[in-house]
């Protein structure tokens, strides 16, 4: 989860310098962390099936294996196309060790500890992220676009050779159960096609009919899976999870704040770039803040809920990443430092209340013989949001900042060299962006609420 941390944030901060290095336009910057979430999404559900058939183990090491070879792959590409593709290979792998990851901790973990257990998992990709984003700007310095991948790759050796030989399998495993295929098929095509039909909607009315296209054959795949997986003797996705009101809540809020957040630093990152003139090292410093909160808070949050139940938690950490996401709507290129500082410190304790309490109420009222499937159900919910939240950040953006000229932008190495009235479109989009999110979020407490209190939390 440590290496996990370090490349979700290295990205962020160096896209600019990626994408002008590449002479990649906007909707390809942007597919250069949306292939990566992309990929960890769309088999998902198989993971989570396969974990539960062949044990949690052997498709961990996988997963690793995967990973690395996306990252020295995605290190040694010539143009935006390859950077993509390879971007989706460690993707997946990434969703792999995300995902299992969870599962092997639930499993070995006492039911009474797992929202602090979980904390200290959260913690680990935390201090992972805090490493991306200062690393970055270090690496960019030092070296060019290229070491921002090339490094996860030792990394990467280390932690499958190391995974291989250390991990032991403790959950009790259906070797007798088949795989799923058709479930399989439909899901990954329902899931590819919402993901697709949500980004091309981000690139203006070009891309209307192909928009379309992808909802109809979503819409058409999401409801074969389902009649399939009512039927099916072995199903890919147990259907009977969604009737567990904590595990439905839970799952949509989580949903909804993904959408909401997953956009939040890289739209901090550019502001920081583009609109102050900061260098990839400075910017990526400047976040910290964010990672430090969140680190710090979701531990005790995660503690802290295993004693109190984790409702109290998940609801008023929306409630207080929303009020934020609402002061980042204020800020522009004259806002003091220390108030986007004051927010950002504000928007990760709202994360660090939030997320393990949300996580431990998901996976805590799911049959243990269905956690790895419930798990990647939770993993492909968050990644789902995530993607949104970029692909809406885009188009939020243009209706105020032509695309072309959001291409420009975001390419543009030196800030000096963007025009006064451009940076002022650009925050301009930016405030309006942040104020959608924030109403997004707000939408995401109603299904924490309503999730309501296990059995037993209500009995003690």
């Amino acid at each position: 989860m440590l290496m996990f941390g370090i490349n979700s944030r290295i990205v962020i901060v160096g896209l600019p310098q990626v994408a002008a290095a590449l002479k990649a336009d906007a909707e390809q910057a942007v597919w250069f962390t949306q292939a990566y979430m992309f990929a960890s999404t769309v088999a998902l559900l198989l993971v989570g099936r396969a974990s539960d058939i062949f044990g949690r183990v052997k498709i961990y090491v996988v997963g690793f294996a995967f990973f690395t070879l996306g990252a020295a792959l995605s290190g040694i590409s010539s143009d935006p196309i390859q950077v993509i593709i390879f971007r989706g290979l460690q993707g997946f792998g990434g969703g792999i060790i995300s995902t299992i990851g969870v599962t092997m901790i639930v499993d070995a973990t006492p039911p009474g500890e797992l929202g602090f257990f979980l904390g200290l998992n959260q913690s680990a990709f935390r201090l992972g992220a805090m490493l991306g984003l200062t690393s970055s700007g270090v690496l960019l310095a030092l070296w060019d676009w290229r070491a921002l991948f090339l490094i996860n790759v030792p990394i990467g050796i280390f932690g499958t050779l190391w995974a291989g030989r250390r991990l032991r399998e403790v959950a009790k495993v259906e070797k007798s159960s088949p795989i799923d295929w058709i479930g399989f098929i439909t899901i990954s095509t329902a899931i590819a096609s919402l993901l697709f039909a949500l980004t091309f909607a981000a690139y203006g009315m070009a891309h209307q009919t192909v928009v379309w296209l992808f909802t109809a054959i979503f819409l058409v795949a999401f409801a074969v899976f389902l009649v399939h997986e009512s039927r099916a003797e072995y199903p890919l996705f147990d259907l009977a999870l969604l009737r567990i009101r904590e595990f439905l809540g839970g799952n949509i809020a989580q949903l909804l704040n993904a959408a909401a957040w997953g956009a939040v630093l890289l739209l901090l990152s550019l502001y920081l770039q583009i609109v102050l003139g900061l260098d990839p090292f400075q910017a990526g410093v400047r976040l910290i803040p964010f990672e430090i909160t969140y680190f710090v808070v979701g531990v005790i949050s995660g503690k802290l809920s295993d004693r109190f139940g984790c409702l109290p938690f998940t609801t008023s950490g929306l409630a207080v990443i929303s009020l934020s996401l609402f002061l980042f709507s204020t800020i522009d290129a004259q806002t003091p430092y220390y108030l986007v500082l004051g927010y950002m410190l504000l928007f990760g304790t709202g994360m660090g209340i939030f997320a393990s309490p949300n996580v431990s109420s998901i996976m805590g009222c799911v049959p243990p013989e269905r956690k790895g499937v419930a798990s990647a159900f939770r993993n492909t919910m968050f990644n789902v949001g995530y993607v949104t939240s970029l692909s809406l950040a885009v188009l939020l953006m243009s209706f105020t900042v032509p695309y072309v000229k959001l291409t420009e932008i975001i390419a543009s190495l030196d800030p000096v060299l963007i025009e006064a009235t451009d940076k002022s479109l650009f925050v301009e989009a930016m405030q309006r962006t942040y104020l959608w999110l924030a109403l997004l979020n707000s939408v995401a407490i109603l299904p924490s609420v309503l999730r309501g209190k296990r059995i037993e939390e209500k009995r003690a």
